[in-house]
């Protein structure tokens, strides 16, 4: 069987109130249709096709995944007429399936789904339903004594006994294509909001005798969708709870589970630690044994084995090898590589650097386009001086070097193994191996100096 998905994303979210379309808005990093665009691509559909309307533009600019085909739905005259604008894209084949879900409802199961599509009869379809301790503003679910679907009436259209019914619609729906297209080919718009409803397809399908199968989703969360910025807020702390119990459950340890927040795809390996108010952001693993300390942010990075990461660090589209220590206060920006064992400590920023094994960059020091050897010292106060306003130049230290406090390292410059380099030196030429460079304007004292007084008024 082949499996199309269409993605309804047309409405404008007036009460969102927001120049931004609906649809766009982020829950955990990523817009709430890439997540549902997600997960049809793990469902294996063979189409996905998604039906715009408002902020069109931005909408198709927003989502670069060549997969996706697009329909715009210039009048919005219900879910049956935006579904409709789909039905070009449909073979109408027998063995063709559509499964309709929506951009701002993005966090349904794929294992929700997946049961729902195994619960459609071949010529019918199956729809997921949820109940609510308070449904008002939801179709309800209406069935017969024998509890079969009959159809689903709109709050606006439902009558009081139908309005008592906690049985809701969740909209998502899996039907043959050929029996959705007549469905929807005769489908009208008589009811209080002269809209072509897709849920109308429910009663036909009755009429003509078919079954009609319900999927109760046990968890209302995975169906939420957002209008306002008040149900955006509630569905990103869905999505983080589940974030945090994959963590735990995976093997990490969090101290205040509530104060983390990932915003992407982590892996990690077990007996992790992660302090209070960390933000996991992009890809990223991490391994066996790490610390990470509270209000860091690590953002698209490899986290090896056995490292520490104090408090108050940010780490940037970087590999962090076994065994290091970094922070606190210590920023990482993007391309650097660190070996096992190195240490970057209080207040230090390495930017698009190679650190090999042992080395330490300790205090309040600025490391950018270098390559560092092992087990050499870089001390407090030290600068990598790597742009002189047009172009970056490289700053080359070998293995064993020793650099003074409050030096500055004036790129492009070779230090070779084992050289010292005095402290407050400004290096501008290579520096040779396992002697004492450094360079010192001469200190003077001036005998009879008398600082300036202050002139009292």
């Amino acid at each position: 069987m082949s499996l199309n998905v269409v993605i309804l994303a047309a409405g404008q979210g007036t009460r969102m109130r927001s120049k931004l379309p609906k649809v766009l808005h982020q829950v955990g990093g990523k817009s709430m249709l890439a997540h549902t665009i997600t997960t049809a691509e793990n469902l294996g559909a063979d189409r996905i096709i998604v039906v715009y309307g408002h902020g069109g533009e931005a909408v198709r600019s927003a989502i670069q995944n060549e997969k996706v085909e697009w329909v715009e739905q210039a009048e919005r005259l219900g879910t049956g007429h935006a579904v409709q604008q789909a039905i070009p894209f449909f073979t109408a084949q027998a063995d063709e399936n559509i499964l309709i879900l929506y951009g701002d409802v993005p966090l349904a199961r794929e294992s929700t789904l997946q049961a729902l599509l195994a619960k459609q009869p071949s010529e019918s379809m199956a729809i997921l339903t949820t109940e609510l301790d308070n449904p008002h503003g939801y179709g309800r679910i209406v069935r017969s004594s024998e509890r079969k679907v009959e159809r689903i009436v709109e709050e606006k259209d439902a009558n009081d006994e139908i309005r008592q019914i906690a049985e809701i619609n969740t909209g998502i729906l899996c039907a043959s294509s050929q029996s959705l297209i007549n469905w929807l080919n005769n489908i009208d718009n008589n009811n209080q909001q002269q809209e072509y409803y897709l849920t109308d397809c429910v009663g036909l399908a009755v009429a003509e005798g078919k079954s009609v199968e319900a999927v109760i989703c046990a968890d209302p969360t995975e169906v939420m969708g957002v209008n306002n910025r008040v149900h955006l807020a509630e569905m990103e702390n869905v999505f983080q709870a589940r974030q945090r119990e994959t963590l735990m459950m995976n093997g990490a340890t969090l101290r205040d589970a509530s104060s983390i927040f990932v915003e992407g795809n982590v892996e990690i390996g077990n007996d992790i630690i992660i302090e209070p108010n960390v933000l996991l952001r992009g890809n990223v693993t991490i391994g066996d044994d790490v610390t990470i300390g509270m209000n860091s942010v690590i953002t698209d990075s490899v986290i090896e084995s056995g490292t520490v990461i104090h408090p108050n660090s940010v780490i940037e589209d970087s590999n962090i090898g076994e065994n290091c220590e970094i922070g606190p206060f210590a920023r990482v920006r993007p391309g650097t590589e660190l070996a096992s064992k190195v240490k970057l400590g209080n207040f230090v920023e390495v930017k698009k650097s190679n650190i090999a094994s042992g080395s330490k960059v300790n205090h309040l020091s600025y490391i950018g386009d270098a390559s560092i050897g092992e087990k050499t010292n870089i001390g407090a106060g030290t600068i990598c001086c790597n742009y002189d306003g047009a172009n970056k130049h490289k700053t080359i230290i070998g293995n064993n070097v020793f650099i003074g406090s409050d030096s500055q390292l004036v790129a492009p410059v070779k230090i070779d193994d084992g050289a010292t380099i005095g402290a407050g030196s400004t290096i501008t030429r290579d520096v040779p191996a396992k002697k004492l460079t450094l360079s010192r304007s001469k200190q003077t004292t001036i005998d009879n100096w008398q600082r300036p007084i202050k002139q009292k008024k």
